[in-house]
């Protein structure tokens, strides 16, 4: 149950003069324009020093991705100990500090020193985001919870279309050392940013409370998800759900360049038509999102994904595949909206960072083993199978979500904090 103290009903000025809100979009602003400069430079730079190699290509998601699955439980089980707004600004300073070692490193030593940019910041994100979902759930009113994970995509969906574009000219006109750099001033300022979040707040009886080793509270976490029939729904559906994206998401490069006989710079453009289409989306999504299930939401969203998937990769036709970009984006939305409604509308706030870090390596997982394997499946099978596989494995996620439209969010069986921490 959120902690937001209110007297009043919230509205959409409340909102927005919400001191929380305000420094965690200009937090989430300056990551954007740091992730996505970093993310295509890194891109363009690699498939230059490899001459195209896709193993490489695919090691770069791995960097990215793998310390989630690693990391993400752990950095649940510490978000829910540790003071959130403290581990945050941290967390960023830190990569801040990592990037900058890293780019003397890449000036003086060798080319692939680049990966590990991706590595460190995706390892200490882990730490960063579960607390940023627990203070979001503290200080902002359940009502305008949606509101605010729209906003967010929102955010997501202009960079879809301006980061490409970013990276791109960053990398071609200053180099990689330039991208590098800004990504690390990016850190710094998001960390000052969120100095001017609430201060952390103390539970009441703290101070009462036995300590309870790490291990026993990840345990406790375990169990919090095993009673809640939802939750454990959607931890099947993220599996395979991330078996079907980690397989894909490295090729996009060679859909356009082999599929479609475009320069690989023109992945941008496939980019910024997913971007317009999430902008879109996302406001559909905001004014049905009152009438309709998050769960609703993700099956509608999913299912959509299944043709798009499918389409993209049989098509060799650019605006064809244009519009397979378009229909994907402007889904997202309700996919990750359903999502994240479901997992905070079914967590107690003293469960969301273990919650957030078990389901999310169930996803991150299964992503990150077909997306270190499509390096190798792409030198076997056509780029037409990769994809049709891709779309029949969302197909199968739809199916597992099928059974919870029967539920509604009221009867969603929630394990109380008690019950979790008995035994």
């Amino acid at each position: 149950m959120s902690n937001v103290v209110a007297s009043d009903a919230p509205t959409m000025r409340s909102f927005f003069a919400n001191r929380f809100v305000q420094s965690i979009m200009l937090s989430g602003l300056l990551l954007q324009i740091g992730i996505w400069i970093r993310n295509f430079a890194i891109l363009l730079y690699v498939t230059d020093m490899t001459n195209n190699d896709p193993y490489s290509v695919s090691l770069i998601s791995v960097a990215e991705f793998a310390p989630i699955f690693i990391f993400s439980f752990i950095g649940g089980a510490f978000a829910d100990r540790w003071r959130p707004k403290l581990t945050m600004v941290w967390c960023d300073i830190l990569s801040a500090v990592s990037v900058f070692v890293i780019m003397i490193t890449l000036y003086y030593g060798s080319w692939k020193a680049i990966f590990f940019a991706t590595l460190v910041s995706s390892i200490l994100s882990q730490f960063s985001q579960p607390s940023g979902m627990k203070l979001f759930k503290v200080h902002v009113h359940e009502s305008q919870m949606q509101m605010g994970m729209s906003l967010f995509q929102s955010m997501m969906a202009i960079f879809m279309i301006l980061g490409p574009i970013m990276g791109t000219f960053v990398y071609y006109h200053f180099g990689i050392e330039v991208a590098v750099a800004i990504m690390g001033v990016c850190f710094l300022l998001s960390a000052l940013a969120l100095t001017f979040l609430p201060a952390d707040r103390k539970n009441e009886g703290e101070a009462e409370k036995p300590s309870t080793h790490i291990f026993a509270e990840m345990g406790q976490g375990f169990k919090y998800v095993l009673k809640n029939k939802m939750l454990v729904t959607l931890g099947g559906c993220f599996a395979v759900a991330g078996l079907a994206i980690g397989l894909i998401s490295p090729l996009g490069i060679f859909l356009v360049t082999e599929n479609l006989g475009l320069p690989k710079d023109h992945l941008q453009w496939f980019m910024a038509a997913n971007g317009i289409a999430m902008i879109l989306g996302g406001g559909v999504t905001m004014g049905f999102s009152k009438k309709v299930s998050p769960q609703a939401l993700l099956i509608v969203g999913m299912s959509v994904s299944v043709v798009a998937f499918a389409v993209l990769g049989l098509t060799h036709l650019v605006w064809v595949a244009l519009l397979m970009q378009f229909f994907s984006g402007f889904v997202m939305p309700a996919i990750q909206i359903g999502i994240s409604t479901m997992i905070l509308g079914n967590t107690e706030e003293e469960f969301v960072g273990r919650v957030n870090g078990i389901l999310n390596p169930l996803f991150m997982g299964a992503m990150v083993l077909t997306m270190s394997l499509a390096g190798r499946i792409k030198a076997s099978f056509s780029l037409e199978s990769i994809y049709v596989t891709s779309a029949v494995l969302f197909l199968i996620g739809v199916f597992i979500m099928l059974p919870t439209l029967k539920y509604k969010a009221s009867a969603a069986a929630q394990p109380k904090a008690e019950e979790a921490n008995a035994g």
